[in-house]
């Protein structure tokens, strides 16, 4: 027997311990080499775990638990052999359950020592049964040797008549949402949070997106949105504006002659903000498919945590929520955030006339202790003028479709 230790791997730098957010296989699995085998929560991302080598696993941590990096989580047996058929649970997730009956799995003693008790609940299935105070001596599991599995609970838990309409659930917060709470808190009592607004009428960017979005997906596989005008406004008004693109250390500020800059991206797990590195020199094309890039690789818990970490400014969008207005919170420890918001067809002055216009309110939510208002109110009018004039101050003057179409 050949017995290969499984420790949790150093995330990122000062991340000293994890979560096991949930566990993919179960214990005495035969799993593949490279195959995902848990997710787990830093308080920073949920990462996946791969093992490291093929055979029979052994669990030695449960779901919830938080683990030290360089722990032991699991034992896998490389000696042992893949089962009969040439599956392993990788195989058995990707296909359609066999509803037919199958040989006894206890017809030898080899096979034996591998079967579980029938009733005996998988780790994932025990956490869901503590929580809901679940009775499963009569459950029949469907998992291997009659295992409880995670879906054999939830199928119970769905089945179960309700009892009124008043119901509650507690569960434990991860550590990236638990971690999130206590960033939030802290950002809260620690800076003096000052949030400014503007309004910015739409029409210009929204006529040029719709006279060359099509073209621009076809040509290149991506989408013309906003986030690329917003990003481009910013890094413009950021270079106009270096106080907003600072942080505070103690007695000092730091300041920086390059934009990293943050979009704010909501996950199941919560809000995580992969960041744009040299934003400043990215044109339409790189900006949007890099957020693209990093916004599905968040989504899919894939994110590596260098490319969450480090940015001077954050951009957030409510307004694909439906958010008419907010005060962002800083993501520290940068000193300014920007929010979006919905864009509305409100009546405005037009050269002395009333007209319908699409309208999106602005917020800046930044720190006083080093942003002055002047520097505050200015960056927002400086986002507003280029937005407002994206052929002059996106395009420079330059006809916007061989721009577009000729990165």
């Amino acid at each position: 027997m050949s017995i290969l230790e499984m420790k949790v791997p150093s995330p990122g730098e000062s991340i000293t311990e994890v979560e096991i957010a949930e566990w993919m296989v179960e214990d005495g699995d035969y799993v593949e080499k490279d195959q995902t085998i848990a997710e787990v929560d830093s308080d920073k991302a949920t990462l996946e775990l791969p093992a490291e080598e093929a055979g029979i696993i052994t669990l030695k941590a449960e779901m919830g638990d938080v683990v030290a990096v360089g722990q032991v989580v699991c034992l896998i047996d490389t000696a042992a052999s893949k089962p009969e058929g040439g599956k392993s649970s990788s195989d058995a997730k990707s296909e359609p359950k066999n509803t037919a009956p199958s040989p006894d799995p206890v017809s030898s003693p080899s096979n034996q020592e591998k079967t579980y008790a029938s009733g005996h609940p998988s780790v994932a299935a025990k956490k869901i049964i503590v929580e809901n105070n679940i009775q499963v001596e009569h459950i029949d599991g469907t998992g291997k040797g009659g295992r409880i599995t995670k879906q054999d609970i939830l199928q119970l838990l769905a089945s179960l008549p309700e009892e009124g309409n008043r119901k509650s659930e507690i569960r434990k917060l991860s550590m990236l949402r638990r971690k999130i709470a206590s960033r939030l808190v802290t950002v809260k009592n620690e800076t003096a949070m000052l949030t400014t607004f503007n309004e910015v009428d739409m029409k210009p960017i929204m006529d040029l997106r719709a006279k060359y979005k099509d073209a621009f997906k076809e040509k290149y596989g991506v989408g013309l949105g906003f986030m690329s005008f917003f990003t481009h406004a910013c890094t413009i008004a950021l270079k106009e504006f270096p106080t907003v693109n600072s942080m505070i250390d103690g007695d000092h500020m730091i300041s920086y002659n390059f934009n990293d800059v943050g979009i704010a991206v909501s996950t199941e797990k919560g809000l995580m903000v992969p960041v744009l590195r040299n934003a400043d020199e990215m044109n339409l094309l790189e900006i949007e498919s890099k957020i693209k890039e990093l916004a599905i690789k968040a989504r899919d818990g894939k994110i590596s945590i260098e490319e969450i970490t480090g940015g001077t400014f954050t951009i957030t969008n409510g307004g694909v929520f439906g958010s008419m207005l907010s005060t962002p919170i800083i993501n520290p420890p940068q000193s300014a955030i920007l929010g979006m918001h919905n864009i509305v067809q409100r009546p405005v002055a037009i050269d002395g006339k009333v007209e319908i216009r699409p309208i999106m309110y602005l917020a800046l939510s930044y720190d006083h202790r080093i942003i002055d208002g002047k520097d505050s109110v200015g960056f927002l009018v400086k986002v507003k003028e280029v937005l407002e004039n994206p052929e002059e101050l996106v395009f420079g003057g330059k006809d916007p479709q061989k721009i577009l179409m000729n990165y």
